[in-house]
């Protein structure tokens, strides 16, 4: 397993299920099935949208339709060594339109180092889809490597982050800033990163406690969550953003590793929403909810809610029922961690199942992870639906509408 199961705290509940390394080999079981017949005319019908979810290193895409015809698109590297791929965390589209998309990548770490896998998706439905990776963004750590979130800035930079010290030490989670293109050469299976040109960046914060997931908005603030103290809530940044990592473009500083850092003011951050009140115990990861407010995931005890576009309470969108505890078995509604939303205004989560064991203690348990969705009538939740089940560790999303480019949590709706 990449982590141990016996988990202290909440932060290190988080990283527990934020991505796989070296777990042990899994597949959810949900089988492929064949996507929907064509209607009578001659062209068939729009595809619906497709929810990108990896779980136990592997990458399954669903069809958001009756049925949820399913895919595995990517097979982890322990089942195919020749030429699976590790993949783990948010899952993001790059908004040219061209089918590529962003993902946690760390295949045979720690040799290579993990990094955000750049892929090319081709085919437009559930059941003729595939993948190849193109390029692979890796950058200096302040700990451990371990990375999660992304989302891409209007114009057209990458926004990542990597987690780091998940419950003890100094807060070293980052967020980056990557420049285009994110790819070059072709990649050699027996090298993993041979062939991949190096990729620009800058850091904008290497002082994140325990980083999660990330949102950006029409107007570029960029949405993250921070598990554990000091930073514990939703943090925003905003300002002038990086454009290139020297001086010219406001990053002339360099970090402890000496890796380009942000010029001072460049980017200001606040605490937009705090951890603690509305049993908000340990922010997670955040989606776009109606007229410009957000959604955010507490993993460590099963909550969703839902903030205003000043980041004021609204409602719980997800609670455990009353009176239902932690135990051998997970909550009934899950522990949510990664956060999707469709164009519809679905709200989807990858539930990744912490149980109670009296002698593993607190932490994900075996297969006990799910995906749902969670639809809205009249605007009022109504109980979430189970996509898949059995799954291991499924922690970030993506959604993808077919030719309509990437959506979700890293997209303006």
């Amino acid at each position: 397993m990449r982590r141990a199961l016996l988990v202290l705290s909440a932060a290190a509940l988080l990283a527990a299920g934020c991505a796989g390394g070296d777990e042990d080999a899994a597949t959810t079981s949900t089988t492929t099935t064949s996507p929907p017949a064509p209607t009578t005319t001659t062209e068939p019908p729009p595809s619906s949208p497709m929810i990108f979810s990896p779980e136990g290193n592997n990458l399954w895409v669903y069809e958001d339709a009756p049925g949820y015809a399913s895919q595995q698109v990517v097979t982890n590297a322990t089942e195919n060594p020749a030429q699976g791929r590790d993949l783990n965390g948010q899952v993001c589209f790059v908004p040219d339109g061209s089918g590529r998309f962003i993902a946690g990548e760390d295949t045979n770490q720690p040799d290579p180092v993990p990094g955000f896998g750049v892929f090319q998706l081709e085919g437009d439905r559930v059941g003729g889809l595939s993948a190849a990776q193109v390029g692979k963004l890796t950058p200096t750590y302040q700990s451990a490597p371990d990375n999660f979130g992304c989302g891409f800035l209007s114009s057209g930079a990458l926004v990542t982050t990597d987690i780091g010290n998940t419950v003890t030490g100094p807060a070293d989670g980052q967020l980056i800033v990557w420049f285009p293109p994110f790819s070059g050469g072709e990649l050699d299976r027996t090298a993993p990163n041979a062939g991949f040109d190096d990729v620009a960046y800058c850091k904008v914060d290497v002082g994140i406690a325990t980083a999660g997931g990330v949102y950006v908005d029409q107007d570029d603030n960029v949405y993250v969550g921070s598990a554990r103290p000091p930073s514990n809530g939703v943090l925003r940044y905003s300002g002038d953003w990086p454009t290139a990592p020297n001086a010219d473009g406001r990053c002339g500083r360099t970090d402890a590793t000496g890796a380009p850092l942000v010029d001072p003011g460049a980017v200001t951050s606040d605490v937009f929403i705090a951890a603690g009140g509305h049993d908000l115990a340990s922010p997670h990861s955040v989606a776009p909810a109606p007229e410009g407010g957000l959604y955010v995931s507490s993993v460590i005890n099963g909550v969703i809610n839902e903030y205003d576009a000043e980041g004021t309470f609204v409602r719980a969108v997800l609670t455990p029922p009353a009176g239902e505890e932690l135990g051998l078995e997970p909550f009934s509604t899950g522990t949510p961690l990664g956060l999707a939303v469709g164009p519809d205004g679905s709200l989807f989560y990858a539930d990744i199942g912490i149980v109670a064991d009296p002698v593993d203690g607190f932490g994900p348990g075996a297969r006990t992870g799910t995906l749902r969705v969670i639809r809205f009538l009249d605007g009022e939740p109504q109980p979430p639906d189970t996509i898949a089940d059995g799954l291991a560790f499924p922690d970030g999303l993506g959604v993808l509408v077919p030719g309509g480019g990437g959506r979700g949590v890293t997209s303006v709706l």
